[in-house]
């Protein structure tokens, strides 16, 4: 009855949304209507209402629909083939741009937040489970806090199994598994890369459940207590996937001295769209951190082999047999993220060949299985990995008119603002108001444009070739000693800059001079703004570049856990930790003892007993003394060390981000932007300080 009645509301307001759309304007009065749906938004967002905020996105659509509407029917006649070319260029990636807003509508409009399914309390009627950690080239260092916290979970350990699954094939891995006492399989050739890893330890294993988790990502104590329970209750679901949470900064937090003052890059995915998607059964499986039903792959054939993206694959192919999927919106396990920027781009590069290999083999939008719902939420996916060419035509289509006097929009400037500014702003506000926690306003543009030069060429050869291409594994667990500016990754962004810079100039000085030139100053007023808009998210792109040094090999989590330290004396004080790592903890000062006697080991007092560490004294202030853990500890210490770092329950869960406010978001791009020019200027100084000193010892001797 709902259904029907919603149904007949969107009849009965389509005529009105046609009007809205289609009614023609002059400058004057699109502008005043623009404002007054900008005046009503406002308004209407005092109220935290979910209805109005369904309200307020129908609003927003109907604006950037009737900018579209106002692009194709009056501003595509162009003077010669070139215009032509570059006008319908730009209409299309618009084009595109306008179907992601409606699909990102879809997909965010209702989340779903889901909670854990309680097991019940007879543990007998658990499930069993294999735990996978696949590997390839990964180092020892990464891998095995992966598999130590694999073996603190807390579930039954009759029902529990434990994989090290080494595509590399080596021997200290299998010394390591036989050491810890989980299952070690490997295999004589690497066809199809992680996804034939898995299914090669599918022959060999009959858990009724499988989890799997990337070498690098630590599973806490409760992660099978909070994700199997749903297998049990409904026998139809074949996936419960968990966000992926990293506990050390991506290249933008980490090079960016804003970084870790905004939401990273996967944190809009790992909410409300993982979360919208999972009102619509769409949940993707994501390749680690998550739970997959036995029964359900093997219906499918298992693991997806076709593409590079096993992940999402895997899961379309099981929703298309009927099975369900699931998403719980809670930090069960913590990995790390690509430590460089270049890493970075590689990694994005295989998922957007993966994405676009799935669009082109198998679509979403065609065969049998799938509800409109969940078509589209795949689309989405798949379409968003194609933002870069659209990406690259709109940061350099001002280009077009400032250097070459090319009109690609057949309008008056006034009209052109008029109509998009609306569009733009209702976007910019709404996005805000409904992803304000998880992706903050302009910075989609940053995380885009780093990577769009570099994806226009994989992606447009995948779409014609999609069976081209293979896997690549992320490095990870890497450190920097020296921090360097990463020219490699930005050398078109720099030259993009450039001619933008130039292009600004140009304009502006076509503009002082506009009777001598024959333009129209608000035309040119209209380039040079749209350019200096775009140089400013180039520049802001290009500041990532700037790699700043990594020499913590390990995370520092705030916990205070009680200590006794150990003195070489004998004696032996009691403290408390201010933070600890699986590398060493900080401590609090008690006495002056320290600073005669050696300390020489620390004891953690915990409720499942106490652990001995041997230590060693990095440093010192009044209030705190900073230890290193001896690194050859045994690996039952150390497992009891992972169990109290990275295992607790609520490890990772953390407090909501400030809501998103827009104009602010922009200003800290614009603090990046300065920072990078400043920061260039002194690393220049410095060079030159040293240059000359060097010189100068060399005079003298």
């Amino acid at each position: 009855m709902k259904k029907l009645f919603i149904w007949l509301l969107v009849l009965a307001l389509a005529p009105v949304a046609i009007l809205v759309i289609a009614t023609p304007m002059d400058s004057q009065k699109q502008t005043m209507f623009g404002l007054l749906s900008i005046g009503i938004l406002l308004l209407m967002g005092f109220s935290k209402n979910r209805s109005v905020s369904v309200i307020m996105v129908v609003t927003s659509l109907l604006m950037s629909t009737r900018y579209m509407y106002f692009r194709l029917t009056q501003t595509l006649h162009f003077n010669s083939e070139i215009e032509a070319i570059l006008g319908i260029g730009l209409f299309v990636a618009e084009v595109y741009i306008w179907v992601m807003l409606i699909l990102n509508y879809l997909q965010t409009v209702w989340p779903l937040n889901r909670e854990i399914t309680p097991l019940p309390d007879d543990t007998s009627l658990w499930p069993t489970v294999d735990v996978y950690v696949p590997s390839y080239n990964e180092p020892l260092d990464v891998v095995r806090d992966t598999v130590l916290a694999a073996q603190c979970i807390d579930y039954p350990k009759d029902k529990l199994n434990i994989y090290l699954l080494d595509d590399g094939k080596r021997s200290e891995f299998a010394v390591f598994a036989a050491d810890v006492g989980v299952g070690y399989i490997t295999r004589s050739d690497n066809n199809h890369a992680k996804a034939g890893n898995l299914n090669h330890a599918m022959k060999l294993t009959k858990g009724e459940l499988i989890c799997v988790f990337d070498c690098d990502h630590v599973a806490t104590r409760v992660f099978l207590q909070a994700t199997v329970g749903g297998f049990l209750k409904d026998p139809k679901l074949a996936l419960v996937q968990t966000p992926h949470f990293f506990y050390s900064p991506d290249p933008f937090e980490r090079n960016l001295s804003v970084g870790r003052d905004i939401p990273n890059e996967g944190t809009l995915f790992y909410g409300p769209i993982q979360r919208g998607n999972d009102n619509w059964n769409a949940t993707f499986f994501c390749g680690s951190c998550a739970v997959i039903r036995r029964s359900a792959l093997e219906e499918i054939g298992g693991f997806a082999v076709e593409t590079v993206t096993e992940d999402a694959h895997t899961a379309l192919k099981m929703q298309r047999l009927g099975w369900k999927s699931a998403f719980i919106d809670i930090p069960l396990a913590a990995g790390l993220a690509t430590e460089r920027l270049v890493l970075h781009v590689i990694q994005r590069t295989r998922w957007a060949r993966g994405m676009t290999q799935i669009f082109r083999m198998d679509n979403p939008l065609f065969g049998r299985g799938l509800t409109i719902q969940q078509r589209l939420c795949y689309l989405s996916a798949m379409l968003y990995y194609q933002f870069a060419l659209p990406r690259v035509v709109f940061v350099t289509a001002p280009l077009a008119y400032l250097l070459f006097n090319l009109n690609i929009i057949h309008s008056s400037a006034s009209l052109i603002m008029a109509y998009s500014l609306p569009h733009l702003f209702l976007a910019i506000y709404v996005g805000s108001r409904m992803n304000g926690r998880y992706r903050y306003s302009f910075w989609g543009e940053i995380y885009d444009i780093v990577l769009a030069f570099h994806l226009v060429i994989p992606t447009m050869i995948t779409m014609i070739f999609p069976k081209r291409g293979k896997f690549n594994v992320t490095d990870k667990g890497q450190l920097l000693d020296v921090g360097y500016f990463d020219f490699s990754v930005v050398r078109p962004h720099l030259v993009v800059a450039g001619l933008l810079g130039l292009a600004v100039i140009v304009g502006i000085v076509r503009a002082s001079g506009f009777n001598f030139f024959g333009a129209d100053p608000w035309v040119i007023a209209l380039n040079v703004g749209w350019g200096l808009y775009s140089l400013i998210f180039l520049l802001g792109a290009i500041a990532v570049a700037r790699e700043t040094k990594q020499t913590r090999k390990t995370i520092r989590i705030d916990v205070n856990i009680p200590v006794l330290i150990h003195y070489a004396s004998g004696i032996v004080s009691r403290s408390q930790t201010v933070d600890l790592s699986m590398g060493g903890c900080r401590v609090e000062v008690v006495d002056d003892r320290h600073l005669n006697d050696d300390i020489e080991e620390v004891e953690l007092i915990l409720q499942s007993g106490a652990i001995s560490i041997p230590v060693s004294v990095m440093g010192m202030d009044e209030d705190y003394i900073r230890l290193m853990f001896d690194e050859n500890i045994p690996l039952s210490r150390r497992r009891e060390l992972v169990r109290v770092v990275l295992c607790r329950a609520d490890a990772w869960v953390q407090p909501p981000r400030p809501q998103d406010k827009p104009f602010r978001s922009f200003g800290t791009i614009l603090r990046c932007v300065f920072e990078l020019f400043w920061l260039t200027w002194q690393s220049h100084r410095e060079n030159r300080r040293q240059r000359a000193a060097m010189a100068k010892e060399d005079g003298q001797v």
